[in-house]
């Protein structure tokens, strides 16, 4: 999450930077002392509004957090569709209540979808569905909380930790069918963004 800033390497000055998480801990060792670090759980209403009144007034809010329900129709498991769905979806939908009335007016929300909500693959159901979800919630969002501006950002296939979940063979299998197809014939990297995240 962000208040009047943009993340790292290029927060303008005066910028603060929130980073927030189940694990503040992890997040304080992973971050160096300007960015910092916060408590929250998107699955837990009490969680959020206790967030949203720490920080007061912000100016950009992120949200990336994601379950993934990966598997066949076959092998999907109710809770983990729920989960996901609790954790992109609804999280998403309760982080703006919170922290609406808390948002610059030439401020923003971000999203984050997923290529699987426009391209479907056999094993990414759940993934789709959520993905989907949220494209939707973002343009629902944008018309109700005007004039901050609302957007979902919907990556390709890139190579983070996400992904080590499918195995090292898995992986580079996935890896291999999407490289193949990328006009750029690679995987993005975290190392493509010049910029991350932001707070007030």
């Amino acid at each position: 999450m962000l208040r009047r800033q943009l993340v790292h390497p290029r927060a303008k000055p005066g910028a603060q930077v929130v980073v927030a998480g189940r694990d503040a801990h992890a997040l304080r060792q992973a971050y160096d002392e300007t960015v910092r670090a916060e408590q929250v759980d998107v699955t837990d209403d009490e969680s959020i509004a206790a967030l949203a009144q720490r920080l007061g007034p912000i100016d950009h809010l992120v949200t990336t957090a994601s379950a993934r329900a990966r598997g066949v129709l076959k092998d999907l498991d109710r809770d983990a569709v729920r989960i996901s769905l609790d954790t992109k979806v609804i999280g998403p939908i309760m982080l703006a209540k919170y922290f609406a009335p808390t948002i610059a007016d030439d401020g923003s929300l971000t999203l984050f979808s997923g290529v699987a909500a426009f391209k479907p693959a056999v094993g990414y159901l759940g993934v789709a569905v959520t993905n989907g979800a949220a494209d939707f919630l973002a343009r629902s969002l944008s018309l109700e909380l005007a004039p901050i501006r609302v957007n979902a950002i919907s990556p390709g296939v890139i190579d983070t930790g996400i992904w080590d979940g499918l195995g090292p063979e898995g992986k580079q299998e996935y890896f291999e069918h999407f490289r193949t197809h990328n006009p750029a014939r690679r995987i993005g990297t975290v190392e493509d963004s010049p910029t991350r995240c932001c707070s007030r």
